[in-house]
C-alpha cells in the first residue's frame, strides 16, 4: 500500500479526467454510483438529509463526492449523505472526484480519513472504523493512526470503546453520554458495574469528571470490603451499598445499640459541591 499518498488528504489521490470542470471533478450519472461497502457511517437523520436535499435544489452540491471508478461503474467512497440527499432532490447526475486506490483496505482508509475530517462519525461509528483497519485488513494502531492524522493513543483509546455492553455503545451513538463517559464506564470492569454507572450519568447527567469519581470511589469501596476481616450485618451492608449508589462515592456505615455513623467521602471540590446538592434536596434514596 502506498503509505506515503495516506493520510495527505483526497486530493493527493484525486485522478483529473475532464478540465472543463474544476480540477478532478467529473459530472457522473447517480444510477452508475454503488455504495462502500466498507462506508465507517452507519446512522443518517431522515430530518437532515431532507434539509439537505432542499439545500442542494436551492444551491446544487457545493462540494462534490469522491469516487472509484471500476469495470465502468463507480463504488462511492465520501460523501454518502450528499449523495442520498442528491437523489431525494431528484438529481440525475453528480459532481464527483474520480480517485485510484489499489485495495479494499486503501478505500477503507480514504472513507474514514474524509469522514473524521468532516466531523461525521459518532465515537462508535469510528472506533468500529478502526477496528476494521486493525482486524481486518491487518493494520496496527500505529499504521491507522498514521493514515488518519492521529496519534497512537488516541486510537487505542477509541477501540477501547467497543468493549463497552451494547447498550451502553447505543447511547453513545445517540449522544445521550460522551465517549468520555465510556471510557471512564470501562474503569467499573464488569458489565453489572458498568450499567451502573451508565444509570448514574443519566440519572444525575454527571460530568466526565464526575462519572471518572464514582468509578474511583466504587473500586476504592469494593477494595476496602475485600480488606475486611469483620463480617458485616447484611442489612447494614444493604444500607451502605444504597447510599453509595445514591450518592456515587464511597460510604462507610457503623451501627451499634441506636447511634452509628454515616462517613462520605469526597474526592475533590467539585465532589464536594455535588454530593452536598444531593444531600440539600436532589437525592432520592
Amino acid at each position: 500500500m502506498p503509505n506515503n499518498r495516506l493520510g495527505k488528504g483526497l486530493e493527493a489521490l484525486i485522478r483529473p479526467r475532464d478540465e472543463s470542470l474544476s480540477a478532478g471533478t467529473n459530472k457522473i450519472n447517480i444510477d452508475d454510483i454503488s455504495p462502500n461497502p466498507n462506508q465507517p457511517r452507519q446512522q443518517f437523520e431522515e430530518e437532515a438529509l431532507q434539509e439537505l436535499a432542499a439545500s442542494i435544489k436551492q444551491k446544487g452540491i457545493l462540494t462534490p463526492i469522491t469516487v472509484l471508478e471500476k469495470s465502468g461503474n463507480y463504488i462511492l467512497i465520501a460523501g454518502e449523505r450528499r449523495l442520498r440527499a442528491a437523489k431525494l432532490a431528484g438529481l440525475s447526475e453528480i459532481p464527483a472526484y474520480v480517485i485510484e486506490v489499489e485495495n479494499d483496505a486503501e478505500m477503507m482508509e480514504m472513507a474514514l480519513i474524509e469522514n473524521i475530517q468532516r466531523e461525521n462519525l459518532n465515537p462508535i461509528e469510528e472506533a468500529e472504523a478502526y477496528a476494521v483497519l486493525n482486524s481486518k485488513y491487518g493494520l496496527s494502531q500505529d499504521s491507522v493512526a498514521k493514515s488518519v492524522g492521529k496519534n497512537r493513543a488516541t486510537i487505542a483509546n477509541s477501540l477501547r470503546l467497543l468493549n463497552l455492553p451494547s447498550k451502553i455503545k447505543e447511547s453513545i451513538k445517540i449522544g445521550q453520554i460522551s465517549a468520555g463517559h465510556g471510557r471512564a464506564i470501562l474503569m467499573m470492569k464488569t458489565t453489572r458495574a458498568m450499567e451502573k454507572l451508565w444509570h448514574q450519568i443519566i440519572k444525575q447527567n454527571l460530568s466526565v469528571r464526575g462519572a471518572e469519581t464514582f468509578a474511583k470511589s466504587y473500586l476504592s469501596v469494593k477494595s476496602a470490603d475485600s480488606q475486611r476481616k469483620i463480617d458485616i450485618d447484611p442489612r447494614i451492608k444493604h444500607l451502605e451499598d444504597e447510599l453509595i449508589s445514591a450518592l456515587g462515592t464511597k460510604v462507610k456505615l457503623t451501627y451499634k445499640k441506636g447511634s452509628g455513623k454515616i462517613i462520605v467521602d469526597y474526592f475533590s471540590d467539585d465532589d464536594f459541591e455535588r454530593i452536598f446538592s444531593l444531600l440539600t434536596g436532589n437525592i432520592d434514596i
